[in-house]
């Protein structure tokens, strides 16, 4: 089945009785190390086909958010719901193939491999039980799909290159391509434009204009203009609470987030 074919059956199915149940929300999620209160009941929520941000200054409890969400730190309290299911707790790998893929702020690819082999392995985990007796061309559904996330993320003419000799713009997207090889629902974006050139920024940008049409996508990013003009809505931590939620529009007029945030 072509990735067109199976978006389309992903978005008929997501469209039935299902628009008015958030992709992801927490319920007073709490994070605690020692004393310090990295997360302090935070109520969040995505909605289906949303691009969604969350923004803050440093410490603001951003990495801790995500962290949780993806399996790498269990919450002290409070609740993790994935489509109406409570996933709170989960290690890593679970949550994956419950549908919930990430980026990450450094790069993390497999650099001696190709670009084709990193995608490959993330797709073959979500088709076939892992083994090393049978050849990858064993399973040509597992080549078109990763030459398929390749093509999404604008990378199958460097396929058999190395993922060491791409550029970083290119790394960082190649990264995007293994997350989507696992076949998500919600894709989280940790910094994605990172360390980019602006035109590396703009390229990624568009890239992931592209790829929200079939996903919903949750970003953190410090980059304002990025984050203003790819999301729906945004969300502001500090201090591991909420300081504010609304449209770009309402939090670049919010003078609590330009106090905390904005003008620093």
């Amino acid at each position: 089945m072509s990735v067109e074919a199976v978006n389309d059956v992903r978005s008929a199915a997501n469209g039935r009785g299902a628009a008015s149940t958030p992709v992801l929300k927490t319920e007073l999620l709490t994070v605690r190390f020692g004393g310090l209160a990295a997360l302090s009941k935070v109520n969040f929520e995505v909605k289906r086909d949303e691009v969604c941000a969350i923004i803050g200054p440093n410490g603001a409890g951003k990495s801790t958010f995500f962290n949780c969400l993806t399996g790498v730190l269990k919450p002290t309290s409070g609740r993790i719901l994935f489509n109406g299911e409570d996933i709170t707790g989960l290690p890593s790998n679970a949550i994956s193939r419950k549908g919930i893929a990430r980026s990450y702020q450094i790069t993390n690819i497999m650099p001696n491999a190709s670009a084709l082999e990193n995608v490959r392995i993330a797709a073959q985990s979500r088709r076939h039980a892992w083994n090393m007796i049978s050849h990858h061309s064993a399973f040509p559904d597992i080549n078109e799909k990763a030459e398929a996330a390749l093509q999404s993320v604008g990378l199958l003419e460097k396929a058999d290159q190395l993922a060491a000799n791409l550029s970083h713009g290119e790394q960082r997207n190649l990264e995007i391509g293994i997350a989507l090889a696992t076949e998500p629902t919600l894709l989280c974006l940790d910094e994605p434009t990172a360390g980019m050139s602006a035109a590396e920024t703009h390229d990624t940008m568009q890239l992931v204009r592209r790829i929200a049409k079939n996903l919903t996508i949750l970003i953190v990013e410090h980059d304002m203009q990025v984050v203003m003009e790819l999301c729906h809505r945004i969300t502001v931590l500090h201090y591991g609470e909420i300081l504010a939620d609304g449209t770009p529009e309402e939090i670049q007029r919010n003078p609590k987030v330009q106090e905390v945030y904005l003008k620093t």
